[in-house]
């Protein structure tokens, strides 16, 4: 192959050095910028700086607030009403001097003068179900917003302050300068809403048969809204979709509710032993010890006993947090509690499922194994999970996370039945909403601003957990499945959405409420982006290393955009700007294929263009080696009369030359087939060039030609094969890693597949 190679490079030299003296001038061209896919990403990227490092690390000037909240929450259960008073105290850690506070107010998003269900284009459909007509144009808008009873400092004193919408301006007393601290008080109220019937991240499910409510509870307190080096205060108002931007802080939070519900959320429970019963602390106890199954704290026959009557007084549950952004809770007599120890590191977690009798038996087998393995491998791709538990809620088309705790759906008939789409979208909704304690309760993504940072990083490390979930329970699977069925994550499930119509695509690097088909922007494609470089691009070793030190530099941290891109690069040593700009700065797809297959012959009679390339240099024309293309004159005569390279007598001179005896003996024998592959790219987006040949003898080998092949033309590149098998097929992509939309020109020679009508009119002629 080195005689091979050295008689390319000479053939090559010689023919553009040829060229290059023609004097046939090519026609001029205006100038242009620089326009190539692999220019880097300066145009694009915010100017590193002492906050921010070109590397994508913290600068050491970075900075961020602190946000602590003392709070007394108390629901009423009779009108489904939930009253709070607070105590803020924030901290100044930025180098600005600040005049003002803004605090979010997300749950006046339900206020009766909302402009949210205005932003949104409505018809009237030529024919309604009437219970859809009622609820579009009959019912009154319920009325869920805050209602601000008072905002104070801690004397008592009336601070002057200003709502717009879901936002709330606070003006301070006097400017708070680097490393102050200011405390105010809030008091409120509100109408929680009916979560099943009207929608939101958060509220209640009523259960008619046997009148009690299951409370799942978050935005519920007035909270601070984010001040950083990138945008100031993160006070764009909250419409809905985009979710949150919360600096972190500690909490202690007393919640009131009726006697005999059961209760968990975010943080420590403090007063265990004042709200367990002696039998539920024996079992506590018990849990903490068990690693393999669930034990459980409060059974389902205690929970149904529980329906059958509402105890008239309270109980108040203590729950204290360090360091997180939010808080959520829920609440309800219905609960079922159980619970299960999980090693991670060096210490143990409590993996909690809280349910109502309507999510067995599917929740009692399934929900709490879910959250165990989807903390070990979490942990395992990013860091130890840093929090003493995780917790899933079940609830009725649910699908939300806080710090500790969230809500999921997926619940069986009444008679308990499910089927395996029901159960698979339980335990991957559990696996996604836990996963979110890592993004962004931990690594604090700016989510009003880039939904895809959470959603999408998230998604992607649902996929390998989902994938270690099939591996550790098997039981889990159904007959004949070998692994888990994971919906997004393989690149040929984007395939769909990345052909649609772009009229309705937008670039992942879009404000998540402005975005086309929000789940596939949003979730979909930058988990399949991130799939696609862990197992195409940059291989598993070198890209889970990387994305660990993004998730390490970036914990308990506000990371932007370009501090994941600058990461990945830099802990990895691959050049990934022209990924970043095709997959998440434009709406490309991939459509690579072949164009044309050129076999060639090596023949030693010199043509006339050989001639006189010889003569320009003064070079013997036997010296060289000559090739003729398929469809060229000599073309048939020079496959009849194929000679070795070896055999030519001035090549074998050049090569007993170039080469030492030892260099000789190891040559591989020379090639006897010569293809010249055009690969062209309809679509835009740049990708690795994966191509498997197959051998008439029936082997195989797969070749990735990396992305860079396509940096002097993005059109068509060509690749020239020698080989002393003869090819039989070439087939771009074989695996599907690259999400190409048209996989018709992918095959060489072309698959030639009868058409349905053809099928139909041969059957008629037959």
């Amino acid at each position: 192959m080195k005689t091979l190679k050295y008689f390319f490079y000479t053939f090559l030299f010689i023919s553009t050095t040829a060229f290059a003296q023609n004097e046939i001038k090519p026609e001029r061209k205006p100038g242009h910028t620089n326009e190539n896919k692999f220019k880097q990403l300066y145009d694009e990227f915010a100017t590193p700086n002492m906050f921010r490092t070109g590397s994508g690390a913290p600068g050491p000037e970075y900075y961020q607030q602190q946000a602590d909240y003392k709070m007394n929450i108390e629901i009423d259960d009779v009108n489904a009403r939930l009253y709070g008073d607070e105590t803020i105290t924030y901290t100044n850690n930025s180098p600005d001097v600040l005049t003002y506070l803004w605090v979010q107010l997300d749950q006046n998003m339900r206020a009766k003068d909302s402009k949210t269900p205005l932003i949104n284009s409505s018809d009237i459909s030529p024919a309604n179900f009437p219970s859809t007509a009622a609820k579009t144009y009959l019912r009154e808008r319920f009325d869920g917003g805050f209602n601000i009873e008072h905002v104070k400092d801690v004397n008592g004193k009336d601070l002057k302050h200003a709502i717009n919408r879901t936002m709330m301006r606070v003006e301070l007393p006097k400017p708070m300068k680097t490393g102050d601290q200011f405390s105010f008080k809030i008091k409120w109220w509100y109408n929680i809403n009916d979560h099943v019937n009207q929608r939101g991240r958060s509220g209640y499910e009523y259960f008619s048969e046997d009148d009690n409510r299951a409370y799942v509870i978050a935005q519920f307190y007035p909270r601070m809204a984010v001040y950083n080096d990138v945008e100031g205060w993160q006070n764009s108002q909250f419409w809905g979709r985009d979710e949150f931007a919360l600096p972190f802080g500690n909490f202690d939070v007393n919640i009131t509710v009726p006697a005999d519900h059961i209760l968990d959320g975010t943080g420590v429970l403090t007063n265990r032993e004042e709200v367990f019963s002696k039998e539920m602390m024996k079992r506590y106890k018990k849990a903490k010890k068990s690693y393999d199954e669930p034990v459980m704290i409060v059974t389902q026959e205690e929970a149904e006993k529980a329906e059958k009557s509402k105890s008239k007084k309270t109980k108040t549950w203590k729950l204290s947090a360090k360091m997180v952004r939010d808080f959520g809770f829920a609440t309800s007599r219905k609960f079922i509690l159980d619970m299960m120890a999980v090693k991670i590191g060096d210490k143990d977690v409590m993996a909690v499922s809280l349910y109502p009798k309507e999510g067995n038996p599917l929740w009692e087998e399934w929900s709490t194994k879910a959250v165990a393995s989807t903390l070990k491998s979490y942990s395992r791709m990013t860091f130890n999970y840093p929090y003493h538990k995780a917790i899933s809620v079940h609830a009725k088309n649910q699908g939300m996370e806080y710090p500790m705790i969230c809500w999921n759906y997926g619940r069986p008939d009444k008679d308990g039945n499910y089927s395996d789409r029901v159960k698979y979208g339980m335990i991957s909704v559990i696996i996604h909403e836990v996963g979110h304690n890592f993004f962004p309760m931990i690594v604090n993504s700016d989510e009003r601003q880039w939904t895809w940072m959470d959603e999408g990083l998230n998604t992607f490390v649902q996929y390998v957990a989902e994938q270690d979930f099939g591996e550790w329970y098997p039981s889990a699977l159904s007959p004949g499945q070998d692994k888990y069925p994971s919906r997004r994550g393989p690149a040929k499930n984007i395939v769909r959405y990345m052909g649609g119509d772009q009229d309705y695509i937008a670039p992942i690097m879009t404000k998540g409420l402005n975005t086309y088909q929000f789940g596939s922007n949003a979730y979909s494609k930058p988990a399949t982006g991130l799939n696609i470089l862990r197992e195409t691009i940059m291989g598993r070793e070198l890209f889970d290393y990387s994305f660990r030190e993004y998730a390490n530099r970036w914990m308990f941290k506000h990371p932007t955009p370009e501090d994941f891109f600058r990461t990945m690069e830099d802990a990895s040593a691959v050049d990934l700007d022209w990924f970043w700009r095709g997959w998440f700065y434009t709406t490309d797809y991939t459509d690579i294929g072949i164009k044309e297959v050129k076999k060639y012959a090596v023949t030693n009679n010199p043509n006339t263009k050989g001639k006189q390339i010889a003569e320009r240099y003064n070079i013997d024309p036997n010296a060289l080696v000559y090739f003729v293309g398929e469809g060229e004159e000599g073309f048939d005569d020079a496959i009849k009369n194929s000679v070795a390279m070896e055999d030519m007598p001035t090549v074998k001179e050049y090569i007993m030359d170039n080469f030492t005896p030892e260099q000789q003996k190891n040559m591989k024998k020379s090639p006897k087939y010569f293809y010249q592959v055009t690969f062209d790219k309809p679509g835009g987006l740049v990708m690795p060039l994966i191509v498997e040949y197959e051998y008439k003898d029936g082997s195989k080998e797969k070749i990735t030609y990396p992305a860079q092949i396509w940096r002097f033309n993005d059109k068509e590149v060509r690749r020239a094969i020698a080989s002393d098998k003869e090819i039989v097929s070439i087939t771009v992509d074989p695996d599907l890693e690259t999400a190409d939309i048209d996989t018709s020109n992918n095959a060489w020679p072309r698959e030639v597949k009868e058409s349905d009508f053809d099928k139909f009119k041969n059957k008629i002629k037959n």
